[in-house]
């Protein structure tokens, strides 16, 4: 199955160097590119890409912004974020804002096309050590959890065991890493990580590490 991507950034030679890099994967297809976010948020309604690359500095409206309103639009597309420093303030609020996950714009071919793919197939871009390092930096920004009454309540409803799956994922472990951890099977692990996204009303693995972080669930350092 082919994964179509849009490509929003307002620099030009990134957005051809990206879609050659993308485009000669068997897999994946560059469908339609944006110069700004405000573009980007049309082009996504237009074309209905599987995952949209997203700068975050972009004239008329940030990725921020756009990611907000694509997220809140449009529950098929996923955002990967773009950034140049992997310390960037603005990436943690995108991936608040609901992107799935963040690459460097430095990352290799082979880097890029991973990350399309495992954002596409609905899992986060978690694994790599500086996103880690990213969401446990930022969470040091709240010295008191920043959950709403509702994402509190909806927290109260979690059993212990997926309490504890939600912690693992924030630590950036997969569903068979999980497994490993907890001694059951990986398919019991995907239930439970199906149950902590309804019940926390979070799209995916990514939005579950922010809660994890913002709920203090894990101590950053």
């Amino acid at each position: 199955m082919t994964i179509r991507v849009l490509i929003a950034d307002d620099q030009m030679m990134v957005r051809e160097g990206f879609s050659v890099l993308l485009g000669a994967m068997p897999d994946i297809e560059v469908v339609g590119e944006a110069v700004n976010g405000r573009e980007a948020v049309d082009r996504v309604r237009e074309l209905g890409p599987d995952v949209v690359l997203m700068d975050i500095r972009m004239p008329e409206m940030n990725g921020i912004e756009a990611t907000r309103e694509i997220v809140a639009a449009n529950g098929a597309s996923k955002v990967l974020v773009l950034t140049t420093f992997d310390l960037d303030e603005y990436v943690y609020q995108a991936l608040r804002a609901g992107a799935s996950g963040f690459l460097l714009k430095d990352a290799s071919a082979r880097q890029l096309a991973d990350g399309v793919r495992v954002v596409a197939a609905g899992e986060a871009l978690l694994a790599p050590s500086v996103t880690k390092r990213l969401i446990t930096e930022f969470s040091k920004l709240a010295e008191e959890p920043r959950l709403s009454p509702t994402a509190q309540a909806a927290y109260g409803d979690l059993t212990e065991r997926e309490t504890e799956v939600l912690v693992l994922i924030a630590q950036g472990l997969s569903n068979a890493e999980i497994a490993t951890r907890l001694v059951v099977a990986e398919s019991t692990i995907k239930t439970h990580v199906s149950r902590i996204l309804v019940k926390l009303g979070l799209r995916d693995r990514t939005q579950a590490a922010v809660f994890a972080y913002e709920a203090r669930l894990v101590t950053p350092g």
